[in-house]
């Protein structure tokens, strides 16, 4: 006579107790149920004789590792509710302005160069279907569609079809008409941003060809941080061997702006520098930062515009007793950058003329691939005068 099994299922036993664990630090996450006893890692099979003759198999199942990986599917469906990144701005290490072309621009040939000052952005998709929210912590920064963030997620939805909306704010560090591509690096910043919201169904590729359309600064912050840049800026190259990130730096801009239309305004090619781009970029790639090699032919007509920036580079110079290995004007203007120390002479602390200049030290910066900016620790302008706002609550994705 053939035996009889018993299966006893101990899936459930008595004793469990349950709690519930918020596995993110997002609002909108889900519960989890998580049972708070311990089980073995592996189902496992006991078999034991009964009084009677008869076998009992028990089958012993890991319920916690169940609940796991049941989260983790749950998780992946959620997706990303809220993020926080760094949006650093740039300087041209040297800018080489080489023709006019026939839409207007001018044809420029220039390494740029990311840098660790930056301001940082908080995205939190939006319940809403129809609007974006910018905030900032800055007065007299547009808030509506001429903000280049709103411009570039309008031209991410327009481009991949997605329907995410977002609440933003805006951080603000970097200031503006400062020729640091503040603004340009937000509008970069916010389509990385989506495409993270998105799953990243769009490649670096797509985004850096797209955000030209918006802005000719942005592309090159979808290369790996130094990059020599033509055409209107728009025609990217990655540099391979970056500036050195230990290198030191101090920015210093006066309260006054350069109206970048009135600089290009005064400007005349005839007057620019002769060097060939393409040698001034070999000399810094090979033996790095000095005077000679950081031209900006935007220097001239900025320092018509206003005639202080001239004053102020000149004395920092004279100042500066060999501390700075070059010292120039980045974009259009108006910060003066010192590379090589991260102080600025002491007559800008020590002058009433300076006490509203805005001063910061900073360093080259680069990003991995697939990985957005990341904000060195300890870095933070400082403008005299005014407070410095910063935000110690960060979003956590």
């Amino acid at each position: 006579m053939a035996s009889s099994h018993l299966l006893s299922h101990h899936l459930f036993p008595s004793s469990l107790h349950n709690t519930y664990t918020n596995r993110s630090n997002s609002p909108n996450s889900c519960l989890f149920l998580r049972p708070s006893t311990r089980f073995r890692k592996n189902p496992s099979l006991r078999i034991a004789a009964s009084g009677s003759g008869r076998k009992q198999v028990e089958f012993v199942y890991d319920l916690e590792d169940k609940f796991n990986k049941l989260a983790d599917e749950v998780d992946k469906e959620a997706g990303l509710s809220r993020l926080t990144l760094f949006s650093p701005c740039k300087i041209n290490v040297f800018l080489r302005i080489t023709g006019k072309r026939e839409d207007g621009y001018h044809d420029l040939a220039s390494l740029f160069h990311v840098i660790s000052l930056g301001d940082t952005i908080k995205f939190s998709l939006s319940p809403t279907k129809t609007k974006d929210r910018l905030s900032t912590n800055v007065p007299g920064v547009p808030l509506d569609e001429r903000n280049l963030i709103i411009k570039a997620l309008n031209l991410y939805r327009r481009k991949t079809g997605t329907d995410n909306f977002f609440w933003i704010h805006l951080d603000k560090k970097v200031p503006t008409g400062a020729g640091l591509g503040g603004g340009s690096s937000n509008a970069a910043t916010a389509l990385w941003a989506a495409n993270q919201f998105s799953g990243c169904i769009a490649s670096e590729d797509d985004l850096q060809e797209w955000s030209a359309e918006i802005g000719s600064d942005i592309p090159f912050f979808f290369s790996h941080g130094a990059a020599y840049c033509t055409g209107r800026g728009e025609v990217v190259e990655d540099i391979p061997r970056a500036l050195p990130p230990n290198l030191p730096m101090v920015l210093v801009k006066p309260k006054e702006e350069c109206s970048t239309a009135e600089v290009y305004k005064r400007f005349r090619l005839e007057q620019t520098s002769s060097a060939d781009p393409s040698m001034l970029l070999k000399q810094i790639t090979e033996n790095g930062i000095s005077q000679d090699v950081c031209i900006n032919d935007l220097e001239p007509p900025a320092f018509e515009v206003l005639p202080s920036l001239k004053r102020l580079k000149k004395r920092i110079i004279a100042a500066s007793r060999g501390d700075y290995q070059a010292v120039f004007m980045s974009g259009s203007g108006s910060t003066i950058v010192g590379v090589g120390a991260p102080d600025p002479p002491a007559f800008i602390y020590d002058e009433d003329d300076y006490k509203d200049v805005f001063v910061s030290d900073a360093c080259f910066l680069t990003r991995e691939e697939n990985e957005w900016y990341k904000e060195p620790v300890s870095q933070a302008g400082v403008s005299f005068g005014e407070e410095n706002t910063t935000d110690e609550d960060p979003y956590i994705s």
